[in-house]
């Protein structure tokens, strides 16, 4: 069984726009599955089907259960955190987490409730209503609120956004811990950084179409075959012009090439060293998660 199964989904607004074109992938249990893609390709579209907001063609199943034939039953398996930051204005952060508790029909689970608020650490504001937090307090509450009743599947739409960098080390710290324990995980960043440092793996959509759906460890060999920065500092500047071909960019005494692999490179440090010219300082930037999926884009 998998936690999560997309089958063939799809969503068109007004007979016109299509939001999302035949999306499907599953999340096996205990994945940690980032979902990339621009501004507007159908992340939060697809967020939203999953969550049972939005109506869609196509099949979606939580834990093996259809949202469409028990929505209630798979919703309990799920928790959201979504990008939009909405709670009563009225209520303190307690009162907010017990809300949700209730429902879901979760009862008598203090112990859980008071673990998850000292790991998003808003102990001392317990008793705060929750229009007095700050945008970083209210985020770590959405991520809290999510996760009262203990769901297997969590899907985190952007969590991090418009925080500062201590508490994206926080929840990051806890969202770890959650996926060490074996919850599955899905998630949207617009943070490349941290879809390398959790995801195993990586699915791309754009224009509401999945465009790839790999490992992390078959993008990073794809990477192998995309091509490397290289900088390198020359002492007075000098260079050589049978090399030039390779610039990119030229400032003071630096210059950037574009070589297509490692072996590429240690030609041209051959050929400096050949030359006569003396190396200074040089820094290698191997292609990153985002220059694979702008190269899936064709940019």
């Amino acid at each position: 069984m998998y936690a999560l199964e997309i089958n063939n989904v799809s969503k068109v607004y007004d007979n016109k726009f299509t939001a999302l074109d035949d999306v499907s992938f599953k999340l096996t249990s205990g994945d940690f599955v980032g979902l990339l893609g621009v501004n507007g390709a159908g992340k939060t579209t697809l967020i939203s089907a999953i969550s049972g907001i939005s109506s869609y063609h196509g099949q979606i199943k939580v834990m093996g259960i259809d949202l469409k034939k028990n929505l209630v039953a798979a919703k309990k398996n799920m928790g959201i955190v979504p990008q939009e930051i909405a709670f009563d204005p009225f209520t303190t952060v307690y009162q907010t987490l017990k809300l949700q508790s209730g429902l879901y029909g979760v009862k008598n689970n203090k112990s859980w409730l008071d673990e998850v608020i000292v790991w998003m650490h808003l102990e001392d504001k317990i008793d705060a209503n929750t229009r007095s937090l700050s945008g970083g307090m209210k985020r770590r509450l959405m991520v809290a609120q999510a996760l009262v009743h203990k769901p297997p599947l969590i899907i985190l739409d952007e969590p991090t956004a418009g925080v500062d960098v201590e508490i994206r080390k926080n929840l990051w710290d806890f969202i770890a811990g959650l996926h060490q324990q074996g919850h599955t995980i899905l998630l949207t960043t617009h943070y490349l950084e941290e879809v390398e440092k959790f995801c195993n793996h990586i699915v791309m959509i754009d224009k509401g179409k999945v465009i790839a759906r790999s490992s992390k460890e078959e993008l990073n060999l794809k990477a192998n075959g995309m091509p490397t920065i290289f900088e390198v500092e020359t002492k007075d500047g000098l260079f050589l012009d049978e090399l030039r071909s390779l610039l990119i960019s030229t400032e003071n005494n630096k210059y950037t090439l574009r070589l297509a692999n490692n072996d590429q490179m240690m030609l041209v440090l051959n050929q400096l060293m050949a030359g006569g010219i003396k190396i200074e300082n040089m820094n290698i930037s191997k292609p990153k998660l985002e220059d694979i999926f702008l190269n899936y884009l064709g940019h």
